[in-house]
């Protein structure tokens, strides 16, 4: 009993050797290269809160003011759609499709004019059935809730693009 005991210690220690010698990485909630920003709800209410909650746990200073901040972001659209994907020979719905889609533009600090749009547009399939319903209802919203956390995740690397974008190009 003592060397399966024994065995499974080496066998931990070889499988976090091997990971960290490929470079695995756990995800971080990444960095944002601006010490302040103004965000804007203008239409987008859950992902505006979201957002702000992350990059207040990133360090970023949240400000109302656009003058105050070296980046402005405007989340002017947010629209969350439910397809039928499929039914059964008997009519019934099997599956659903959700779309999750943010729309927002950005501006600089002095610059005049926003930026163009941009879309994050995301999607996810789920089977249903009417006997479990109160599960398949937990299901869907878990997927919804999922999709606006990848969404943050996707605002805040295109937001932080921009500022890489330019110290390129400088």
């Amino acid at each position: 009993m003592q060397r399966i005991a024994l065995n499974r210690g080496w066998l931990a220690l070889l499988l976090a050797l091997v990971l960290t010698a490929c470079g695995f990485q756990l995800r971080g909630s990444g960095s944002v290269p601006f010490e302040s920003m103004a965000v804007k709800d203008a239409g987008a209410p859950n992902i505006t809160r979201d957002l702000k909650r992350s990059l207040a746990r990133s360090g970023v200073k949240l400000t109302d003011h656009a003058e105050e901040a070296q980046i402005s972001l405007e989340l002017s659209h947010e629209l969350n759609t439910k397809n039928i994907l499929s039914l059964s020979g008997r009519g019934k719905v099997r599956e659903y499709e959700i779309l999750y889609q943010v729309t927002f533009r950005t501006r600089e600090a002095g610059a005049e004019l926003w930026g163009e749009p941009q879309t994050v547009n995301l999607r996810r399939d789920f089977s249903y059935n009417d006997t479990a319903l109160l599960a398949k209802a937990a299901e869907e919203a878990r997927l919804v809730a999922d999709m606006q956390a990848e969404a943050v995740r996707e605002v805040l690397r295109r937001v932080s693009s921009l500022s890489k974008g330019k110290a390129v190009a400088k």
